[in-house]
């Protein structure tokens, strides 16, 4: 089963160390602007349909200001203009760090 390892703040990135040796590099504000949350994200009305709610950004909100395991399967973030109900299970946080936004993996 994926565990983190390791996980640090390095400058304006997260630094995932996991447990099957790959490390992730996930600039801060795709995680922010990632959001899984629905305040973010948006949820299903009564026929189905997700409407994304408009999410506004300021200074503080590219900044990481604390982070707790969920389980053995997530993480919680929060930034620093307060937000921190998005849940990034592990599975999430390895696909944005695949992905040319997330600045990548290494073995």
């Amino acid at each position: 089963m994926l565990a983190i390892e390791n996980i640090v703040v390095a400058g304006t990135e997260l630094a995932i160390a996991w447990s099957d040796g790959k490390e992730s590099y996930l600039d801060l504000e795709t995680l922010r602007r990632a959001c899984p949350c629905a305040g973010c994200q948006g949820e299903p009305d009564a026929t189905g349909r997700v409407v994304k709610p408009p999410v506004s950004y300021n200074e503080r909100s590219f900044f990481l200001s604390d982070y707790q395991p969920v389980g053995s399967y997530a993480v919680q973030l929060r930034f620093g203009d307060g937000h921190g109900t998005g849940i990034y299970s592990f599975s999430y946080l390895r696909e944005l760090g695949a992905s040319p936004a997330g600045r990548g993996e290494s073995e």
